[in-house]
């Protein structure tokens, strides 16, 4: 009978202690949905436009740390996203300092990737959310792009440069059709409106090969079910481009066409201080470089020294604006250039790690057509790539950051949309 009260008294605090952490939990998936909204819709609106989402996650994570840390549960593909975060950080960093370098830059961006991962899958924040905030970072990127060209920049930029701008539109465009609610085409097909136009006001070439990649997919996704229409839609898209581009004044101009054309023609007279003569010999000196050191590099963020080594006119007094561009203007020429073999291979893991689980998971989802949470990361993975053949992608804070938030975020949300569908089979994959 002593013991009873004290029974009681437990079982209050404990009661109050549930209450607690229920309240908290509550709290940190209202975070999270915001900043499921803030990451795309903020991204490319607002100077620093990453940060909300950082603050949000970091919140949301600090309000419920165990909840996130019970993500663990995951097992075998969290435990190799993180692996592959942290051998792409390894990598960089015995590289920086072998070659005595000051720091890894903005590959401990890398480390949101699993972060995110785990986050997504503990707090279960709305996909839908992650949609409106792509329409709406949208709708403000095209917005931005036609103020920015109208009052005379060249080349819309947002608040970076124009190729990252060019490069994160096409990254939410890609939400924008895949995370797209059902009976959403009209939206999403205007999201793809914006984000081309955004794209085009860039004069970013590199971004072409994702957007016909993506152009292509939204035609495959269509409910026509015959193939003469999904090819006349296609064809619809890409005249209304040509259109676009021959109707608007100045837009032939804006896209760069004709500075290509002159590139190519100074190329052949062996003239390489233009931008695409630039892009081949930087290619060039990274192939030379990888095969003067191939397990090493030149070390990590250092291309510009390969530059100086291999190109007289680069070791002049006052070297070529072309010498000193930092990085190698594309990914695959920069990791194998400056780390080496040990660098192709963990960017090789960065890619094909997160594609292998997106494309693992979308065969078990049930979503029909190109729609879903994992289509959406594969096509993300394969477009950020592409965009890598033209721009060091993680060269870039914002790239690098957007790369690892999205990803991670996406992989833990497919986690739960395959569970969901009652079709995934694998040991250490489970749902709640």
């Amino acid at each position: 009978m002593c013991g009873s009260p004290r029974t009681q008294a437990e079982e209050r605090v404990g009661s109050d202690d549930d209450r607690m952490e229920g309240h908290r939990l509550h709290w940190a998936r209202r975070c999270a949905a915001c900043a499921l909204w803030c990451l795309p819709a903020l991204a490319l609106t607002l100077p620093k436009g990453l940060l909300p989402f950082g603050l949000l996650l970091l919140v949301s994570t600090l309000l419920v740390p165990g909840v996130v840390a019970g993500a663990r549960r995951i097992g075998w593909p969290l435990a190799a996203v993180a692996a592959t975060a942290l051998l792409a950080m390894g990598v960089a960093l015995l590289s920086s300092h072998w070659a005595g370098g000051g720091g890894i830059e903005s590959r401990d961006r890398l480390l949101v990737l699993p972060w995110t991962m785990a986050w997504a899958w503990a707090l279960r924040p709305p996909a839908s959310w992650l949609w409106r905030g792509a329409m709406a970072g949208l709708a403000c990127a095209v917005v931005l792009a036609f103020v920015q060209v109208a009052t005379g920049l060249g080349r819309a930029s947002g608040w970076v440069n124009a190729i990252v701008f060019a490069d994160v539109v096409l990254l939410l465009m890609v939400l924008a059709v895949f995370c797209r609610p059902p009976r959403s085409w009209h939206w999403a097909v205007f999201g793809v409106v914006c984000g081309t136009v955004a794209i085009l006001f860039s004069g970013t070439r590199g971004t072409w090969p994702g957007l016909l990649l993506l152009l292509a997919a939204v035609v495959l996704g269509s409910g026509w079910q015959s193939w003469r229409y999904r090819v006349l839609l296609l064809a619809t898209g890409l005249a209304g481009v040509v259109a676009l581009v021959g109707v608007v004044p100045g837009m032939s101009h804006q896209m760069r066409l004709v500075e290509l054309q002159q590139d190519i023609e100074r190329i052949d007279a062996g003239d390489h201080d233009s931008s695409a003569g630039a892009r081949l010999e930087r290619l060039q000196v990274a192939v030379d470089a990888f095969l003067e050191r191939p397990w090493t590099g030149v070390g990590f963020a250092q291309f510009d020294r390969a530059m100086r080594e291999q190109l007289p006119a680069c070791r002049e007094p006052h070297p070529a604006e072309r010498c000193d561009l930092g990085h190698a203007h594309n990914d695959l020429a920069e990791w194998a250039a400056t780390m080496g073999i040990p660098g192709v291979v963990s960017l090789l893991l960065l890619y094909g790690v997160p594609l292998a689980l997106f494309l693992h998971l979308a065969g078990h989802t049930g979503v029909p057509r190109m729609r879903g949470i994992a289509a959406g990361g594969a096509m993300l993975v394969v477009v950020f790539a592409l965009c890598g053949l033209t721009q060091s992608m993680f060269a870039h804070q914002t790239t690098t950051s957007a790369y690892a938030a999205l990803t991670g975020i996406l992989l833990g949300l497919a986690l739960h949309e395959a569970a969901a569908a009652g079709r995934l089979r694998g040991r250490g994959v489970r749902g709640d």
